[in-house]
């Protein structure tokens, strides 16, 4: 599979989430062995979902946006900020630049949605993914489904 066989873009319908759901579940489940019924929350239905998807429909990386009400909760309750979560991309495809596509593709919705930042908890061994894409650590480190983790932050 090379980089220009895939296409991100925005979940716009239930099939679409439901392969997010997918990637989540190999991802986090099924590889870091986070408990299912903690993966998928009440957030989902209203996030934005973004997905990476192959040119022959294949999806295999995921991602989503909270903002609003429903990002206060996990941005420290400033309006501007959303919160990007549940980045996944499948095994056999790291290390092709989707990871960072999602990424970029998700701040792109935070800017389409006026956000003029952008907060993610990233597992710590991710830390410097997210450096080199311009987000500043801050905050102690703390677990989340029993994973390192430290607060990051993008200004848009």
């Amino acid at each position: 599979m090379s980089p220009s066989s895939y296409v991100v873009r925005v979940a716009e319908d239930p099939a679409d989430r439901e392969a997010c759901f997918a990637v989540r579940k190999e991802v986090f489940v099924v590889e870091q062995g986070v408990p299912e019924d903690i993966e998928y929350d009440a957030y989902d239905a209203d996030a934005l979902h973004v997905v990476a998807v192959r040119e022959d429909g294949l999806p295999f990386g995921a991602g989503r946006l909270l903002y609003g009400e429903v990002a206060a909760a996990k941005t420290g309750g400033e309006p501007g900020v959303g919160s990007l979560g549940r980045l996944a991309v499948l095994k056999a495809a790291r290390g092709l630049g989707v990871g960072v596509a999602l990424v970029r593709g998700i701040e792109d919705a935070a800017r389409a949605r006026g956000l003029t930042a952008v907060d993610l908890h990233a597992q710590t061994h991710a830390l410097g993914f997210y450096e080199r894409l311009g987000y500043v650590a801050y905050g102690p480190e703390f677990l989340d489904a029993g994973i390192a983790h430290r607060a990051m932050r993008r200004v848009l």
